[in-house]
């Protein structure tokens, strides 16, 4: 009776053994799946804030060309106050961004 109960034991202690190696080894694959999603949704975000940023600069592009008809319609028109000063510090400053790309 002493052997059984010693066999039980130990057979308990194995089972107990392979049971707590089987969870660590379900807890790792759990934790790498989820890099690997985490992994996934980066490139996604990485995706589309590079086609914001593009979507943006055409924008603003399109802003600084309509901002440059303006001006220069109002000096057609004989606006001479702050117009044209305005006008130049545009065009300078598309000048220096063309030659100057950061």
């Amino acid at each position: 009776m002493l052997i059984q109960a010693e066999w039980l034991i130990t057979a308990g202690s194995l089972l107990g053994l392979f049971g707590s190696g089987l969870a660590v080894m379900v807890k790792i694959h759990k934790w790498y799946l989820k890099q690997e999603e985490q992994t996934r949704q980066i490139e996604r975000l990485q995706h589309k804030h590079t086609t914001d940023v593009g979507r943006l600069n055409q924008e603003n592009q399109l802003i600084i060309v309509a901002l440059s008809a303006c001006l220069d319609g109002l000096i057609q028109l004989g606006a001479n106050h702050s117009v044209p000063h305005a006008k130049r510090q545009l065009d300078d400053h598309l000048n220096r961004q063309a030659h100057n790309p950061e």
